[in-house]
């Protein structure tokens, strides 16, 4: 897999370098090209890497020799090859260029921030528990029960019929609103947390008796969870924006 990404990187770096004169030593800035390619796609780089990298461009070398004698240097798509391997090198260093000299600050960092908790609106979630049996008499059954002081885990693990939940006391676990079905759903959330319904639940699956643990509300994560990939937004809209320019000044 490495030696394929080696030689990947190779001709992407130097698909035009076929010379007529027999091929020269390979220098090290040459090897140094080859390697910053490899390190801008995240592969690691040791010094087997380097040795296999010197190994291949010399190789390059000869093949290259051996195309040119053949006169394979000559052909109309070899040469459009070479003209868009030269034309997308160059537009790639513009761009490396544009974002050494245009850094993303921390100015532009916290007012994209800013922006991005405004697209996003706050989301509920709920923790809830439930005790399902089959009948409405049986619900109420259990409402009395609850009202009398009967623990509702101990209840939901004696008379519920969801086996999801049962055996955990009917605990659902954190869940957003949309996930039950729509009765459900409104039933709970127009609990407060720690309430239970004051009348069963009908659903498809029978009578529910709905208790809400808890209820958090989640915003955009902080900042720092998400620098990394913001700065990339951010650079990317600058890029953006540098590329209009100029083709809005092109001819």
């Amino acid at each position: 897999m490495r030696k394929t990404l080696v030689t990947t990187a190779l001709l992407a770096a130097f698909a035009g370098q076929l010379v007529a004169a027999a091929p020269a030593p390979v220098s090290q800035a040459r090897v140094d090209a080859v390697i910053r390619t490899l390190e801008a796609q995240g592969q690691p780089v040791t010094a087997q890497t380097r040795e296999m990298v010197r190994e291949q461009l010399a190789t390059a070398d000869l093949l290259s020799q051996a195309a040119v004698k053949k006169g394979l240097d000559k052909t109309p798509d070899y040469r459009a090859e070479l003209e868009n391997m030269q034309s997308m090198s160059l537009a790639n260093r513009l761009i490396r260029d544009f974002q050494r000299s245009n850094p993303v600050g921390e100015a532009e960092l916290r007012d994209a921030y800013a922006k991005l908790k405004a697209e996003m609106p706050e989301k509920k979630s709920y923790h809830a528990r439930h005790i399902l049996v089959k009948t409405e008499a049986e619900a109420i059954a259990v409402l009395d029960a609850l009202k009398k002081g009967k623990p509702f885990a101990a209840l939901a693990k004696e008379k519920s019929l969801d086996p999801g939940s049962k055996a955990n006391g009917g605990d659902l676990g954190w869940a957003d609103a949309e996930n039950f079905v729509p009765p459900f759903a409104e039933a709970l959330t127009r609990l407060s947390k720690g309430q239970v319904t004051a009348k069963p639940v009908k659903t498809e699956f029978g009578w529910h008796v709905i208790k809400l643990d808890d209820v958090k509300t989640e915003s955009a994560p902080p900042l720092d969870a998400i620098r990394a990939q913001l700065e990339q937004r951010v650079m990317g809209a600058k890029v953006d924006k540098f590329i209009d320019g100029i083709k809005a000044q092109a001819k």
